[in-house]
């Protein structure tokens, strides 16, 4: 369970996962596999609320699942106004996630926020 070294990488894939948030349970949006033999550069995470009347709250979490799954919060309970979006992770915040982590999001409210997270698979 290594990150590649990334001054000698073969591959860095441009790729984006969205959601709409439909419950308010934790979903998991993005997992880097143990022995995946990659490392994800996080560039983006963007929340928008499609709700014409309601704030929603976001929180967005990296899990270690080598620490017992803990959570780490990126962002915890963030207010995203009706018709409004919020940038919880731009370039000047960028990260790399290792294996066996994970990015998970959750809701205050069903049906109100969609995110997009946009990442670097290095290989």
């Amino acid at each position: 369970m290594t990150a590649p070294n990334i001054v000698g990488v073969t591959t860095v894939t441009g790729k984006t996962v969205q959601f709409n948030l439909s419950d308010t349970l934790e979903t998991s949006m993005l997992v880097n596999d143990a022995n995946s033999g990659a490392v994800y550069k996080i560039e983006s995470i963007i929340v928008a609320n499609v709700d014409g009347a309601s704030t929603a709250d976001i929180t967005v979490s990296l899990k270690n699942s080598a620490s017992g799954g803990t959570n780490f919060k990126i962002a915890s309970n963030i207010d995203v106004p009706p018709k409004s979006t919020i940038v919880v992770v731009d370039k000047a915040s960028a990260f790399y996630m290792e294996e066996n982590r994970e990015i998970s999001c959750q809701a205050s409210a069903a049906n109100d926020l969609s995110i997009i997270l946009s990442y670097e698979e290095i290989m």
